[in-house]
């Protein structure tokens, strides 16, 4: 999920989160649906550093190639952070302690501020994240109800 904020092209979200400063974006994309909805829901990130993100975290990162990701950690190992997005079930790593930019503290979903600290929030993302193997069949399921339902 790519984040932006309006005139994302002209501030450096990376040095905004060096000064301390928390940030608030729009991600684009549909790879962290349900939790964000891209033109409809906000993140909220702060900086952090590598050594206190741990699996569940939801993570800002910038890829080798040079784009931002927000993304969740599914599990850390002594080679780096593997990261997966809500709507899908490729893991991607591992990526690099220095790669990770901030972490999410919070979310705006509906107009509604959230913290990433919520019970119910914790509860339901690791749950979700613990069912990580049997997405794909979630996934197809999902589909043949659609087909069933558009017909």
């Amino acid at each position: 999920m790519n984040p932006t904020t309006p005139n994302s092209d002209k501030i450096d979200l990376e040095q905004l989160l060096r000064d301390g400063n928390i940030i608030r974006i729009r991600p684009q994309g549909y790879s962290m649906y349900p939790l964000f909805i891209p033109g409809r829901d906000e993140a909220l990130i702060q900086q952090a550093d590598s050594t206190d993100c741990r699996r569940n975290d939801v993570v800002l990162y910038r890829r080798d190639q040079g784009i931002l990701v927000l993304h969740r950690i599914c599990r850390v190992t002594s080679d780096g952070f593997y990261m997966v997005g809500d709507n899908q079930f490729e893991v991607e790593g591992p990526l690099r302690p220095d790669q990770l930019r901030g972490r999410l503290i919070a979310f705006i979903h509906n107009g509604k501020e959230i913290s990433v600290k919520n019970p119910v929030y914790r509860f339901l993302s690791s749950l979700w994240l613990g069912m990580l193997p049997l997405r794909p069949f979630c996934f197809r399921l999902t589909a043949f109800f659609r087909r069933i339902h558009q017909k």
